[in-house]
């Protein structure tokens, strides 16, 4: 029986790892950001049938992580797995977002994830063993319009974690890194998407309402977190050595195409991917019928 924190397990893939990893008998510190998300973690362990142990934690506040962790070794013993999960989406120009908004994103996508790895280190040296899983995205090997904080995080998330990889691997200490693509989580509510002082007269206000368009349209294709929480389970019962893991066809053909390309390629592979062209070329956004028009 596995040791495991979970960082975001509120819904999505956090809350899929947790039940993954709680059905087959580990000992899961799921982590939520309040105590009313315990409770109801609480009721849904009770209705499966199944072991689970929330704790209020906010990714936003390093100055908790070595209590936090302190806590855990000592009810549990040790600590075998941790899973950094949580994080936010900020979609907007680079120009229109608030040094607040961007700050948030890196708080909670980069800084979060990477301080509290840290302060789990020292009990995951003592042991000589451990699993450190960042739950990344396609935006962290793929910058594509309007999407510059969040691909900012997920980049420097993506790099810091194959950095710690080399410092880390002589303790027995494996890191691995989750590359996930378009799932249903709260992630992709609309209502959601755009912070709210985000100005209303933007210039790029045309590219960056195409893109949370895509993203309402991507809603019927989106996939299960079940896959992830299944994936999860993968990588903790592997011997470390994969530090990548795509996690769906779609994640694997972006992983196995983006870095063979030359600038140029790169370039229009991902103006396709992010349906950019229009924008790059000057035009007004695509209309009801898919044509573009001239500005």
């Amino acid at each position: 029986m596995a040791t495991v924190i979970i960082t975001g397990c509120s819904s999505g893939f956090g809350l899929a790892g947790a039940l993954a990893f709680a059905r087959r008998g580990d000992r899961v510190y799921a982590t939520v950001r309040t105590e009313a998300g315990c409770q109801l973690l609480r009721e849904q362990a009770l209705e499966e049938g199944i072991e689970l142990h929330p704790r209020v934690l906010d990714v936003t506040r390093p100055a908790t992580f070595q209590d936090f962790i302190a806590g855990i070794v000592a009810d549990a013993g040790g600590l075998d797995i941790l899973v950094n999960n949580a994080g936010v989406i900020a979609p907007g120009a680079w120009e229109d977002l608030s040094e607040t908004t961007i700050r948030n994103v890196m708080e909670t996508n980069f800084f979060g994830p990477m301080f509290l790895a840290r302060a789990a280190l020292p009990q995951l040296r003592a042991q000589g063993s451990g699993l450190i899983i960042m739950i990344s995205s396609l935006s962290g090997l793929a910058g594509l319009a309007g999407d510059v904080a969040y691909t900012a995080s997920k980049f420097a998330l993506e790099g810091a974690t194959e950095a710690l990889r080399h410092e880390i691997d002589r303790w027995g200490i494996h890191v691995a890194l989750v590359e996930a693509g378009q799932y249903a989580t709260k992630l992709l509510r609309v209502e959601d998407q755009l912070p709210p002082d985000y100005p209303a007269d933007s210039p790029y206000r045309d590219l960056v309402l195409a893109k949370i368009r895509e993203i309402e349209g991507g809603k019927d294709r989106a996939m299960s977190p079940d896959i992830i929480g299944e994936l999860l389970l993968r990588i903790a019962d592997s011997n470390g050595s994969q530090l990548r893991w795509p996690a769906d066809p779609v994640a694997v053909h972006v992983l196995n195409t983006v870095h063979k390309l030359n600038d140029e390629e790169r370039d229009a592979f991902l103006r396709s991917a992010g349906g950019s062209d229009w924008w790059s070329n000057g035009q007004t956004r695509p209309d009801a019928d898919g044509e573009q028009e001239e500005n």
